[in-house]
């Protein structure tokens, strides 16, 4: 016999007052980081010397580039007649005058890279958004996807999911409805950082959930592999290609595995979260053999478990560490992503720790992070720049194949 709903004192009534009160404090906390009529702006410059190591080039052959006309004249502040920086942008157009740009050979494959884990909470847009970011620092063309419904990445790169974004027009929703678009270019939207361009998402996105699932029977090798024929409709424009799946075993979940290419697996050294991790490649390799029989086998580039959240104060995280160490010598990346409060407290502006600027990058806390970061930027680009194979001559010379 079915429950009464008098008996309970809390009914869908009181639910519905709950979600539109969470939505409340969201609201507030976007109107504070998305000032209305406003966009977000990068605000990196880089002085003379740090263009140079970025571009690969002395501070004089860019002063002589300027001097000579091949790159324009440098802003300088009236008052003082000194540089006032370079933007990304410039820095950029160095690169392409000097022949520096790090871009694949068009024979070179795009690297389709899913950072991936069916568990929440282990610091996978974090991961997303910052590698991302240090990409296009190094001069890539970098593409991210928003895949999940909670549009983290979307509102960190500057767009209100709720506001921005429209689950009819500007996420992957369009392309998995039948009769959808045949490309992906529809999405595209570029970003306040030069070199990304980003596809967003919004909880409408969670409809594309309902539309595979009753596609599957009838359309199965369709649907499958859906998400990867589009991106095929747009690599060619980038280097790297991002996904940030959502955290759960669905059919968006499988798209994106059947769509990368290569796999990072964000682990936290607790208990709990690599217990789950555990669990998510048991789940993988089962659910990946069962899609073979149906839609061919995958394979990848490279598969590689990043240890995220790490607290060096934290013995026990320290012995986990040691085990994923012997467990997986070759399969886990050398470098971490520690526990940092400064990626904490950009997230909580929606920001990265790559667009901190001013004196709260001279704290020692900014530093260490930004070591952290980078470390596990130049490890990925390196497995990135490893499959392509016009990239192996000077692989080779520095040291690496």
């Amino acid at each position: 016999m079915a429950d009464a709903i008098g008996e309970y004192p809390i009914t869908l009534d009181e639910i519905d007052s709950l979600a539109r009160r969470a939505d409340t404090v969201i609201n507030r906390l976007r109107e504070r980081v998305f000032s209305p009529g406003t966009q977000k702006a990068l605000d990196l410059t880089f002085n003379v010397r740090t263009a140079g190591e970025m571009v690969g080039r002395t501070e004089k052959a860019i002063r002589d580039a300027e001097t000579d006309g091949r790159l324009p004249e440098p802003r300088k502040d009236p008052a003082t007649g000194r540089r006032t920086g370079y933007s990304l942008a410039e820095v950029n157009r160095m690169r392409e005058v000097f022949g520096t740009l790090p871009h694949r050979a068009t024979g070179d494959p795009a690297t389709v890279l899913a950072v991936q884990n069916f568990k929440g909470g282990v610091g996978k847009s974090t991961v997303v958004v910052h590698l991302a970011q240090y990409l296009a620092l190094r001069g890539y063309r970098v593409c991210v996807i928003d895949c999940d419904s909670q549009g983290s990445t979307t509102s960190i790169f500057g767009l209100n999911p709720d506001v921005d974004v429209d689950e009819d027009e500007d996420t992957l929703y369009p392309y998995f409805r039948h009769g959808g678009p045949s490309t992906l270019h529809y999405a595209l939207r570029a970003t306040y950082w030069p070199g990304i361009a980003m596809i967003p998402a919004n909880l409408g996105l969670y409809d594309a959930e309902y539309e595979f699932a009753a596609r599957m029977l009838r359309e199965q090798s369709f649907v499958l592999d859906r998400l990867r024929t589009g991106i095929g409709t747009i690599s060619d424009q980038f280097d790297v290609i991002l996904l940030d799946p959502p955290p759960a075993l669905g059919m968006l979940s499988l798209s994106v595995l059947r769509a990368a290419n290569a796999l990072i697996i964000p682990a936290p050294p607790n208990n709990i979260d690599f217990g789950s991790t555990a669990h998510f490649l048991k789940m993988m390799g089962a659910t990946l053999n069962e899609l073979a029989e149906h839609g061919g086998e995958r394979g990848y580039n490279f598969v590689k478990i990043l240890a995220t959240k790490m607290n060096d104060q934290k013995s026990a995280h320290q012995a986990i560490r040691r085990v994923m160490e012997a467990v997986f010598p070759n399969d886990l990346l050398q470098a971490t992503l520690k526990d940092s409060a400064e990626i904490d407290n950009a997230t909580a502006n929606l920001m990265s720790v790559y667009e901190i600027t001013g004196a709260a990058t001279r704290t020692e806390t900014h530093k260490r992070c930004r070591v952290y970061l980078d470390a596990v930027g130049r490890e990925v680009e390196t497995l990135i720049r490893k499959t392509w194979p016009s990239h192996h001559a000077a692989l080779r010379k520095e040291g690496i194949l």
